[in-house]
């Protein structure tokens, strides 16, 4: 599956998520979507950064916006993770790595010396038509969804 691209259309996809839903990008249609890539469930960066787009929810559901988070944690852990924090929006388990790979946030990482595949903290913006509209890749998690916010204001 091709990237995608800024100005394009994002390709479909499919993934379950807490509550037992199933997110499918073409059921968006209508709707900007906030998606959201991170490492892992219950890190300081990840809480961090959920807590972050919760605290700015309410802004986003004005702009007719939606929010998901995406790593591969399994959806056991991300209920838990959501229910935790409060998160209003739901969590996506990528497993497989399947929607990672479509929006290729598989990286090269180091930790402590050691080298491992991992999620390269990223977000991407995508219109009411399901086109991607902004891409944001190793992101910091400070004043991150904030700079989001903006963004979709802008659209």
């Amino acid at each position: 599956m091709a990237m995608p691209e800024l100005d394009q259309p994002v390709a479909d996809f499919t993934g379950a998520a807490t509550g037992d839903q199933t997110i499918r990008l073409s059921d968006l249609r209508g709707q900007n979507v906030v998606i959201y890539f991170y490492p892992k469930d219950n890190t300081p960066g990840c809480t961090r950064e959920g807590e972050d787009f919760r605290d700015l929810h309410d802004e986003f559901s004005r702009l007719n916006t939606v929010i998901f988070g995406v790593s591969r944690d399994g959806l056991k852990a991300h209920d838990n993770f959501r229910t935790k924090y409060g998160f209003p929006f739901h969590l996506i388990s990528d497993k497989d790595e399947e929607i990672c790979r479509q929006f290729d946030v598989i990286r090269l990482k180091k930790n402590y010396g050691k080298e491992y595949m991992g999620v390269d903290r990223s977000t991407f913006l995508i219109d009411r038509q399901g086109v991607l509209r902004r891409e944001w890749r190793g992101v910091k998690v400070k004043g991150h969804a904030e700079e989001v916010l903006v963004a979709v204001k802008n659209l």
